[in-house]
């Protein structure tokens, strides 16, 4: 499967931008699907997930201020993201899984929170 990520970009502080990730395939059967973060000179790390069953989970940074959602019908899945600050200035990453273990990584897009 081929994700597709976009809506990164620049924005300052205290404003959102709204990730989406574009899948190759049909997402319905999907079990796992995330949003991870590179932010520079750190390891990447989970921002939001949707896990089997439909469960969604957020780290503590993203909580209150991000939202995850999909759109089956779209093949796609979203992140939007509210109170931007400087810290959340990194390289975002989708990721989705399906049973049999195949999973994919999207290319990453870039969001800058300037102060």
């Amino acid at each position: 499967v081929q994700l597709q990520a976009s809506g990164g970009g620049l924005v300052q502080a205290g404003g959102s931008l709204s990730l989406s990730c574009a899948a190759s395939r049909n997402i319905t059967t999907s079990v796992y699907m995330g949003w991870f973060r590179q932010p520079p000179g750190k390891q990447r790390e989970l921002v939001a997930e949707i896990t089997s069953g439909d469960s969604i989970n957020y780290a503590d940074s993203a909580k209150g201020r991000f939202t995850i959602s999909r759109d089956n019908s779209k093949n796609t899945f979203y992140l939007q993201m509210d109170s931007l600050g400087p810290e959340d200035t990194a390289v975002y990453y989708c990721y989705l899984q399906f049973p049999s273990k195949v999973a994919s990584w999207g290319q990453g897009t870039q969001v800058t929170v300037s102060s």
